[in-house]
């Protein structure tokens, strides 16, 4: 072997190698696009996968400090956009793409788009409740954001009808599709606003993420956040979410959804006003029949009360009072006429004539005081005895008194 020859080691090369890369502004920061395969999350929180195409692969690895670059699940199979740097392995002699920053090409850019803006304006409170006005029940004048010839406005047209064909839809024909269409809706959201309408409904039909674009731009959203009439977007079919959606005081799934929002439903609101017609006629009657009983109850009072009733009550009272007086009266007299007739019938049983009538008599002295004592007269004495048919003058010639 010639000696004068220079002779490097594999980690000499390889080591050479990684700086020739290092030193390479191109490799430092270089956006990659390809399809993920091989696609495996290690337990320390690092991805490794390759990143492929028609023709050629690259190793790839995104360590786990980088992974806040990663906002969703990437698996094998996406299609995405890899922002890194290619550098050498040493040990592996090897060179891969060390990613910072994963997104998804194609639709997935939009989506990922969609999430920034919606995470910034999150942030900055233009989704918060507090700013949510509530939709009129009573809607007279509905305007509507959408282009013209769409099956929306059409949908939207039929609904009202139905439900209300007393409320007044005014139409601003914006660009809901294409270059353009975000200002277009922007500007038909203010106009309306000034008009003084009572509700906005801002919104197209379905179509892909591309086709609703429109509705996720910020200077849609801001329009939305600046107006002061109550709007309510309807945007797509019911699966269709957009920025829109999130800023604006209601979210209807459709625009014939959005109609049934902001059209009362006449039909509904005249059998409304039929029931509270026959629930006041109800209760009118039955306040009538109430007062009806009152002013019955009130005329038996006053009928009660008059004069003339209380003379009667009165010579009733009377009458009764003469009736119980003269029966009071009768009974006193039957109880005296009995107590008179055994006060007779005594007076009698004591009578002198009674007495004298059955042989007995009466002896009296000078005074005319009854003898009833030999004490009483003495010898010579005059007597008077009284009997029924007369009286015998007597002089006592002896007393003697009893043994």
């Amino acid at each position: 072997m010639n000696n004068n020859r220079n002779v490097y080691t594999v980690s000499q090369v390889n080591g050479y190698i990684k700086n020739m890369f290092a030193q390479d502004f191109m490799m430092n920061r270089i956006y990659v696009k390809g399809e993920v395969s091989n696609c495996k999350y290690h337990p320390t929180g690092h991805i490794y996968f390759t990143l492929k195409d028609e023709t050629g692969a690259l190793q790839a690895v995104m360590f786990a400090g980088s992974r806040k670059g990663l906002a969703f699940p990437m698996k094998n199979g996406d299609n995405v956009i890899a922002l890194g740097s290619i550098a050498v392995y040493e040990r592996d002699g090897k060179y891969q793409l060390y990613a910072r920053e994963i997104i998804l090409d194609g639709a997935g850019l939009l989506y990922q788009k969609f999430e920034a803006l919606k995470q910034e304006l999150e942030e900055m409170g233009m989704f918060a409740k507090e700013y949510k006005q509530p939709i009129p029940k009573y809607a007279r004048r509905v305007g509507i954001v959408t282009a013209s010839t769409g099956a929306a406005i059409r949908d939207i047209q039929n609904i009202a009808a139905r439900r209300n064909p007393y409320v007044q839809l005014i139409l601003y024909p914006a660009l809901v599709q294409g270059e353009g269409a975000a200002a277009s809706i922007a500007r038909g959201i203010k106009a309306l606003d000034e008009a003084g309408v009572d509700v906005i409904i801002a919104g197209r039909g379905g179509g892909s993420m591309e086709d609703l674009w429109a509705f996720n731009e910020e200077i849609v959203a801001r329009a939305i956040f600046d107006c002061k009439t109550p709007l309510i977007s309807a945007v797509g079919h019911e699966t269709d979410v957009t920025i829109a959606d999130f800023v604006a005081d209601l979210r209807a799934p459709t625009p014939s959804a959005a109609a049934e929002l902001a059209v009362y439903d006449v039909k509904e609101l005249l059998e409304q006003l039929l029931l509270l017609k026959l629930n006041l006629n109800r209760a009118v009657n039955l306040k009538l029949e109430a007062a009806r009983e009152q002013v019955a109850g009130c005329q038996s009072r006053i009928y009660l009360l008059r004069p003339e009733s209380r003379l009667n009550d009165r010579r009733q009272y009377c009458g009764d009072l003469q009736l119980r007086l003269g029966d009071c009266m009768q009974r006193k007299l039957t109880e005296a006429r009995h107590r008179l007739q055994l006060c007779a019938q005594g007076l009698e049983a004591l009578s002198p004539a009674r007495k004298l009538s059955q042989g007995y008599s009466v002896v009296t002295d000078r005074e005319g005081k009854s003898v009833t004592r030999i004490g009483q007269v003495q010898p010579r004495d005059s007597l008077y005895i009284h009997v029924l048919d007369g009286e015998i003058e007597a002089r006592v010639e002896k007393v003697t008194a009893k043994v």
